[in-house]
């Protein structure tokens, strides 16, 4: 665990408090600090407005000035600092109308989710915390700050980013920290996918995954979400970290329905190929019974998507998603295979499309490309040598059109 990051910070601080003003370091990077974690960024809040902080630092960016950020570029980094605010009433379960701008830490610390968010420190590294966030930290315990349910009523996200941080962390939901995402939990259907997603990705990824996805199960919480509402999420089971294209792979490869779509998703185009390149191959390893069809698979899907899910075969076995025989579908055989592939890809190919046309004489169509498959096919089984003359002899004799 290093401190650099807020080494290279405390001149800002010092900088702005200067000027009359407090500051402090909050949030995730002081949770992370007190849990002897290294800190990836940090955040800071203040009682300076916007417009006093532009005036304090010769370059900003007004990133969310109208909600009290603004981006201050100092020493070749970038810092959000944001002003001390309350919130105004919530708009569908997400958003408030607006915020209001306050002199006080209290004020600031006390709209914030739970209590190992809510914790404060100066520059000094001495800790402000209002709510016990320390001790829940030594708890291992997550908490809201104040009532659960008016925290999950203003914003629903809290929900699933409650659920994330139990994954990564492998802390403890507190009891009425729960219930009150028992009685909330409807409201998730008014939050935006995407920025389901990004907690879902985080979460997949934790540690204790097992329990937040068990716990999902039990509030229900699949069924006010697009894509997973068209499935039993019930019937999927997960009990270690995976990548999330992976886990909706396993879903549409084990729960079949044609209503649920990727589109709903709102995922890039290159997630929804992996996630596609997934499915296929989940379904092509139902057939690989010989290392001869192994030698295709790999080539056709590459060392990288199968040793991912061989890595995953305990978490496909407990969905009864099988695998080839352990003696064909091994790391050691995998690699072996794959180092001594004599193409990796059709443009390896000693041959061109062009090439068959002029060869056979015939005109360009749908039969160049089951040509090149099959040549890829009788490459890759040994009965083909890549080398022109001999792809062009072997075509004369096999390829039927």
């Amino acid at each position: 665990m290093t401190n650099i990051l807020f080494e290279d910070a405390k001149p800002i601080i010092k900088k702005i408090k200067e000027q009359g003003f407090e500051a402090y370091f909050v949030g995730g990077s002081v949770r992370d600090y007190l849990m002897n974690k290294d800190i990836h960024d940090i955040d800071i809040t203040t009682s300076a407005t916007p417009d006093e902080i532009e005036s304090i630092f010769p370059k900003t960016v007004p990133i969310g000035k109208e909600h009290g950020t603004i981006n201050v570029l100092f020493n070749n980094s970038s810092y959000e600092i944001t002003t001390f605010r309350t919130e105004e009433e919530y708009v569908n379960h997400r958003k408030p109308n607006g915020v209001v701008f306050v002199r006080d830490l209290y004020e600031d610390v006390k709209r914030r989710d739970f209590t190992i968010n809510a914790i404060a420190m100066d520059e000094e590294y001495t800790i402000i915390d209002y709510f016990n966030g320390k001790a829940d930290i030594e708890a291992e315990n997550i908490k809201t700050v104040g009532h659960a349910e008016e925290r999950f009523e203003e914003d629903a996200l809290r929900i699933i980013r409650g659920l994330r941080f139990q994954s990564q962390l492998a802390f403890t939901l507190d009891n009425k920290t729960f219930e009150g995402m028992q009685s909330k939990i409807q409201n998730i259907e008014y939050l935006s996918i995407e920025r389901i997603i990004v907690e879902f990705k985080k979460l997949f990824s934790g540690k204790n995954v097992a329990v937040s996805y068990n716990n999902l199960i039990r509030l229900n919480a699949f069924a006010y979400i697009p894509f997973f509402s068209s499935y039993n999420m019930t019937k999927i089971n997960i009990n270690e970290p995976l990548p999330f294209n992976l886990f909706i792979a396993l879903i549409q490869h084990k729960l079949t329905n044609d209503n649920a779509q990727l589109s709903h998703l709102k995922i890039s185009n290159n997630e929804k190929k992996e996630i596609q390149t997934y499915n296929n191959l989940l379904n092509s390893l139902q057939n690989i019974n010989t290392k001869q069809q192994l030698k295709l698979l790999i080539y056709d899907y590459g060392l990288h998507y199968n040793l991912t899910i061989l890595s995953y075969s305990e978490t496909l076995k407990l969905n009864e998603i099988t695998l080839p025989s352990p003696i064909i579908y091994n790391e050691q055989l995998i690699r072996e295979v794959a180092h001594e592939m004599p193409i990796n890809n059709r443009s390896d190919i000693d041959i061109s499309g062009k090439d068959l046309i002029d060869s056979l004489k015939q005109r360009s169509g749908p039969w160049i490309k089951e040509a090149l498959r099959n040549i890829e096919i009788a490459i890759i089984d040994g009965q083909l040598t890549n080398f022109k003359p001999k792809i062009l002899e072997w075509v004369k004799e096999h390829v039927k059109i």
